[in-house]
C-alpha cells in the first residue's frame, strides 16, 4: 500500500507541474426557449361572452441572456387565440406581445444545488407592446403590457430542459375587450389574462453547463465541475480492489508508520497542493486529486483539523496578491465544505506572494500560484 501511495504521489508532482495551463472555461449564457399551452383571459369580456377554461391556444418564443447564474434578460414573442365556448355567443381573437423581462434564477439563490441538481426555478417580469385583432373591428387595438411569472425546469441534459410556465399579463390602455367590443374610456392596466405554457429550453455555448445549472462560491467562482470530479474519484476509489502485499522480509521490533501517518506527512510536505493560473481563483482540473487525497484523509480522521494556505506568485501589488491567495484558499475550503467537512475544521491562511519562487520564470511562477495544506 505505502508503494502505492508514494507512486501516486510522484505522479502527482509531476502533475501538478505539467498542467498549469488549463484554465475553468466558464459557462453557457444564451438559451432559446419556446413553449405552448393555454389560455384563460379574464377581463374585459362583453356579456354573454366567455371561453373555455383553459382554453386553446398560447405559443411562446424566446431568446435569454444570463450576466451571471442568478440574474439575466429575455425578449420573447407570444401568441394567444381567443374563442368562443359552447355556451357564449361565437367570437374569435388574436393577441400578439413581444416584451422585454428581467430573469432571476431562483433556483440558485434559494440554494436549491443542496438537495437537487435536476430540478430548477426561475422568476421573470417585464414589459412590452401588444395587439388584439378581431374580425369584427379593422387594424388593431394596440396596448402596452405588463408580464410576470415563474418557469419550473427539470433538466434531461446539460443542452436541454423541460419546463413549465404559468405567467400573468396586465394589459394597460386596452381599448377593446376581449370578445372585439368597443370599451370607451379604458385605461390604466385593465386587461387581465394567464397563461400557463409547457417547453424547452435550449442551451446555447461551448462550454459543457449554462448558467442556470452552475453553481458558484461567494466569490462568483464556478466550482460545480471540480465538485463532479472529485465525486468521480471518490467512486473509482471505493470501487477499486484492495491490493494484498507478501511480506517476507524478517520482522522488526521498531515500530512502523501507519497509512494514515504517512498521507499525513506527505500532506504537510505539499506532496498534494492545489494549482490555479494566472490571475484565476478556480483549481486546475487537475488538482482534484490532490484534493481528494485530502478529503478522504479528513473523512477518515474527523478529529484532524486542516489549514489551506493560499500563495500568489510575484506579479503584480502585494496588496491584491494577498488577497488572491485568500480568495484561492476560500475556494478549496468551500469545497471541503461542500463536500460535507465542518468550517470549524478548515482554517484559511493567506500568504500573498510567494518569494521563495523566482519571478521571472514562468514555470517557477506555475509553481507559486497554490494553495497548500497542514493537517493538525
Amino acid at each position: 500500500m505505502k508503494k502505492v501511495v508514494m507512486t501516486l504521489a510522484f505522479a502527482l508532482a509531476l502533475t501538478g507541474v505539467s498542467a498549469q495551463t488549463e484554465s475553468n472555461s466558464g459557462f453557457n449564457k444564451w438559451s432559446i426557449e419556446f413553449a405552448g399551452g393555454l389560455t384563460k383571459p379574464q377581463r374585459p369580456l362583453s356579456t354573454g361572452y366567455s371561453t373555455a377554461t383553459p382554453s386553446p391556444w398560447v405559443g411562446d418564443l424566446g431568446v435569454r441572456y444570463m450576466f451571471n447564474n442568478k440574474f439575466g434578460l429575455k425578449a420573447d414573442f407570444g401568441y394567444n387565440s381567443f374563442t368562443a365556448k359552447s355556451s357564449s355567443i361565437d367570437f374569435d381573437s388574436k393577441y400578439y406581445r413581444v416584451d422585454l423581462q428581467a430573469v432571476a434564477n431562483l433556483g440558485r439563490i434559494m440554494n436549491f444545488e443542496t438537495w437537487t441538481n435536476t430540478f430548477g426555478l426561475l422568476g421573470h417580469a417585464g414589459f412590452g407592446y401588444a395587439q388584439l385583432r378581431n374580425d369584427n373591428f379593422k387594424g388593431a387595438d394596440e396596448m402596452g403590457n405588463f408580464i410576470a411569472g415563474v418557469t419550473g425546469q427539470i433538466r434531461l441534459s446539460n443542452r436541454v430542459a423541460l419546463t413549465g410556465d404559468f405567467s400573468t399579463i396586465l394589459n394597460a390602455s386596452q381599448d377593446r375587450s376581449f370578445d372585439g367590443a368597443y370599451l370607451e374610456g379604458n385605461r390604466g392596466f385593465s386587461g387581465l389574462l394567464f397563461n400557463g405554457t409547457v417547453g424547452l429550453n435550449v442551451y446555447l455555448g461551448k462550454n459543457t453547463k449554462h448558467a442556470d445549472w452552475t453553481v458558484t462560491s461567494n466569490n462568483n467562482t464556478d466550482i460545480s465541475d471540480l465538485e463532479s470530479k472529485v465525486a468521480d474519484l471518490e467512486k473509482q476509489i471505493k470501487n477499486k480492489p484492495v491490493q494484498r502485499e507478501v511480506v517476507v522480509e524478517k520482522q522488526v521490533n521498531t515500530a512502523q508508520p501507519t497509512d494514515s501517518d504517512l498521507i499525513k506527512r506527505m500532506i504537510n510536505d505539499k506532496y498534494y497542493s492545489v494549482y490555479f493560473d494566472f490571475n484565476k481563483t478556480t483549481p486546475i482540473e487537475n488538482s482534484t486529486a490532490a484534493i481528494d487525497v485530502v478529503l478522504n484523509y479528513l473523512r477518515k480522521n474527523p478529529s484532524a483539523s486542516l489549514d489551506l494556505i493560499g500563495y500568489a506568485d510575484q506579479v503584480g501589488k502585494a496588496e491584491y496578491n494577498e488577497k488572491l491567495s485568500q480568495t484561492r484558499a476560500n475556494n478549496v475550503k468551500t469545497i471541503f465544505e461542500k463536500a460535507g467537512i465542518e468550517s470549524s475544521r478548515l482554517n484559511v491562511i493567506a500568504n500573498g506572494a510567494d518569494t521563495s519562487i523566482q519571478k521571472d520564470s514562468d514555470e517557477a511562477r506555475r509553481l507559486a500560484r497554490r494553495v497548500t495544506f497542514v493537517v493538525k
